[in-house]
């Protein structure tokens, strides 16, 4: 059985329709993945907006494209391989979802402007509306679900 993490109790967000805009990569932890990461993330959302008409907020672009900084970050730094970074949206939310070799979960912390580091997820939670983390057979996945504007 899995174990899972999860920042609201809220069902999976976008769960009315079943057809999304799917765009997927593997990074291998090369100098420069975080950047390619971004870039994945951006052609995505010009994507999702021509293709599906989906209405990006104010901050959606911004918050999804910090989101997608820190959690590919966090796989960069703490996994021993190469991880997958998978966007999903349509016109109702966008997932970030991040699979990678480590099986330990993120650390939650409660806020702390006076603590070094340990702020990614902190962030994540902050900009989200629903942060999953669960244990997978290849070690771990999170998720990050964005309701957009309608």
């Amino acid at each position: 059985m899995n174990e899972q993490a999860t920042s609201r109790p809220s069902p999976s967000l976008g769960s009315s329709s079943t057809e999304v805009l799917l765009a997927a990569e593997v990074f291998d932890g090369e100098p420069g993945c975080i950047a390619q990461a971004r870039e994945l993330a951006d052609r995505f959302l010009v994507r999702l907006a021509a293709e599906w008409l989906a209405v990006l907020g104010e901050h959606t672009r911004s918050d999804l494209m910090l989101a997608v900084s820190e959690l590919v970050t966090n796989a960069d730094r703490y996994s021993h391989g190469p991880y997958l970074l998978e966007l999903e949206g349509n016109a109702e939310c966008i997932s970030v979802t991040v699979y990678d070799s480590s099986t330990a979960l993120p650390v939650l912390y409660a806020p702390d402007p006076a603590r070094l580091g340990g702020h990614g997820m902190e962030i994540v939670v902050a900009l989200c509306d629903r942060l999953t983390a669960e244990r997978v057979p290849v070690g771990k996945r999170i998720r990050a679900e964005f309701q957009l504007s309608t």
